[in-house]
Formats: structure tokens, C-alpha cells, sequence
């Protein structure tokens, strides 16, 4: 039975898309529920309503965390959705909401975690003079960006190489390991327990899938 599930999006949705193609030829087993969005001039909303996608915008206006967490947290089970992929939804989670969701709720980071937490991360890659950069799908834990990691996409950073051309060839591996994980997570193989991303029963370092051409 495919698994409805939840993304939240802050902007373009662009990840939002790379996991609703995947459900569309079938590599994810799954269909996607509700498309949340704290912004409402978010493009990400037209594109998934011109999908004819389930969408809702909940904003933080006048809320503290919890409170918005509570309203997002009961939109999405009111969809049916039980699982949550996190796509570029700029929201720091509040502890209530991890907790209510934890072990179910997936989030794509641009860096290699554990380097680079938090934000600006292909700037900050850039001016350390680092030679490899990435993305990581990881299971959300309450410590922002520390949850264990599931699958990594890697690059090798090019001399020169301005921080837009860097971020756009990010963003094309995590459309290419977000549907992958997601797919295992719908397909039972993926889980968490005890702390750690398990694989078909047992915990194993993150899979690795390396830019090409």
C-alpha cells in the first residue's frame, strides 16, 4: 500500500518535485498527502497545485514555534499523511513536534554533516578552501542538523567555482538521494531506532552516491 506522506517547503519546492516525480514512476511507493508551506508567496505552492497536490499555508505570524509546530503537526495527520520530508522548509522544529514525529520525519541538508549545520553552507564550504561538498538526507532529531545520516550525495568542488554554480550542483544530487531515501523509507527498508538510521534491521554508515559526468 503506498505511504501518503507530508513535505513542507519554504520556497521553490524544488525537492518537493524531484520526490513527487519519483512517486509518479514508481520509484518511490508512495503518494504525497499534503504540501505545507509557511510562506504563502512560496513557488513551491503553484507547483504543487498545478500537480493538483493537497496544499496549505500556515505561517508563524503572531505564534510562538510551538504553536505553529501544533498547527502543522495536526494538518499533516488530518491528511493521512504518516511520514514527513522536510524540502527546504526554513522553520527551525519545535522539541513537541520532533518528538510527535520522530522516527518519521526526513530532512535533505546541503553539506556532508556532521560539517556545516545550519545555514549558508556552500559559502562557508567555499571560503574554508574545501575540496568536497555535498548533501545529506538524515533522520530530525531535537539538536538542529544531528540526526543520523541515511545517504550522502558528493562532489568535488571546483577552483574558482562561484557559490551559485556550487549550490546548483548540490541541489541536482539531492534530487537524486532524497527520492532514494525516501523510496527505502516507503519501502519498510528505512527506519529509526535507538538513535540510529537502521537498513533492512541494522545500522550501517550513510550510502554514498558520488556526482557524475
Amino acid at each position: 500500500m503506498a505511504l501518503p506522506f507530508a513535505v513542507l517547503i519554504s520556497g521553490r519546492g524544488s525537492n518537493m518535485l524531484a520526490l513527487e516525480q519519483a512517486t509518479r514512476d514508481g520509484r518511490i511507493d508512495g503518494r504525497i498527502a499534503l504540501v505545507v508551506s509557511d510562506r504563502a508567496g512560496a513557488a513551491g505552492l503553484a507547483s504543487a497545485r498545478g500537480l493538483g497536490l493537497p496544499a496549505a499555508v500556515i505561517e508563524l505570524r503572531g505564534m510562538d514555534r510551538a504553536a505553529h509546530g501544533r498547527l502543522v503537526s495536526d494538518a499533516v495527520e488530518k491528511s493521512g499523511a504518516g511520514f514527513i520530508a522536510l524540502a527546504g522548509y526554513m522553520r527551525i522544529l519545535d522539541a513537541a513536534f520532533v518528538r510527535r514525529w520522530q522516527g518519521r520525519l526526513l530532512n535533505i541538508h546541503p553539506s556532508l554533516l556532521p560539517l556545516y549545520r545550519g545555514l549558508h553552507t556552500h559559502r562557508r564550504v567555499l571560503e574554508s578552501g574545501d575540496r568536497q561538498h555535498g548533501c545529506t538526507v538524515h533522520f530530525v532529531v531535537e539538536e538542529l542538523d544531528a540526526g543520523p545520516a541515511v545517504i550522502q550525495g558528493r562532489l568535488a568542488v571546483r577552483p574558482g567555482e562561484a557559490e551559485s554554480a556550487l549550490s546548483a550542483r548540490v541541489q541536482r544530487l539531492e534530487h537524486i538521494i532524497y527520492p532514494q531515501a525516501v523510496g527505502w523509507f516507503a519501502d519498510g527498508r528505512l527506519e529509526y531506532k535507538d538513535g540510529a538510521a537502521l537498513f533492512d534491521g541494522r545500522p550501517r554508515p550513510p550510502a554514498i552516491v558520488e556526482e557524475t559526468g
